[in-house]
């Protein structure tokens, strides 16, 4: 089960008061949608699918953000109301039909309601993402960004490999390392770089919030099924936390770099 999130703002900021330069980011939390919206039509079964949320994902950033004794935001909405790692507007923002389920409240979305969930869901959260960094970055250096999500293991009628993914586009202070280290430490792990998604496809918290700023950042896939339960979730928040933990203890890592 999902840990429960704070619904009367649409995000949760964990350890807002941390100094440490290190923000995690959790895009799709919960699978939560206000009542108003029935479900968009779907029943109980779809929102237990990545389709609404990014599964595990939310216990995981609560457990690295103790091991790391940083900040963290989580949001507080299912991605189905609207995608807050989408570019608003995007065709993938709000989806009609999302892996082969099609999304009944969200065929033919007016602009009027466009706007209003991008107001209720989309811009809250990113607002308390540049908070949270502009308060980090106040009393540090520059931040690094960590963007949590996770991935199914079929999907298209294949068989994923991966067991986590390194995303990152033009900026390798982090992705480089941390792909090194993982594949010296663990051997027996299959990695993905830029799989399986690619980060100079997807990626609009990290581009948005650190890319455009110069600041180091990457983005993390783990696959569900490794992170679904909370034994599962504390083995990865251990190899994810000793990976983060030995990439960024380079300070030379926290400064402003435009690539």
């Amino acid at each position: 089960m999902e840990p429960q999130i704070n619904l009367d703002t649409p995000y949760e900021v964990i350890n807002a008061e941390s100094r440490t330069p290190v923000l995690l980011l959790c895009d799709h939390a919960t699978n939560r949608i206000p009542t108003d919206y029935a479900q968009l039509g779907l029943p109980d079964s779809a929102l237990q699918q990545h389709i609404a949320l990014d599964i595990g994902t939310a216990a995981l950033a609560r457990l690295l953000a103790q091991r790391l004794a940083c900040p963290a935001v989580l949001s507080g909405y299912s991605r189905l109301l609207i995608d807050c790692n989408r570019q608003p507007g995007d065709p993938t923002s709000i989806v009609e039909v999302s892996d082969g389920i099609v999304v009944p409240g969200n065929q033919a979305v007016s602009d009027e309601e466009a706007e209003f969930r991008l107001e209720a869901f989309f811009w809250p959260y990113h607002h308390a993402v540049t908070h949270t960094l502009a308060q980090l970055w106040r009393h540090g250096p520059a931040p690094a960004v960590i963007s949590l999500h996770s991935f199914s293991r079929y999907f298209s009628g294949l068989t994923r490999p991966w067991h986590v993914g390194v995303l990152w586009n033009h900026d390798p202070r982090i992705a480089q390392p941390l792909l090194r280290w993982l594949h010296e430490q663990h051997s027996d792990l299959v990695i993905g770089d830029n799989e399986p998604y690619s980060g100079r496809e997807v990626g609009f918290t990290v581009d948005h919030h650190a890319g455009a700023a110069g600041l180091p950042h990457v983005a993390l896939e783990i696959r569900q099924d490794l992170i679904a339960d909370p034994a599962g979730q504390a083995q990865w928040a251990d190899i994810i936390g000793d990976a983060l933990e030995a990439v960024l203890s380079n300070a030379s890592l926290h400064q402003v770099e435009h690539y």
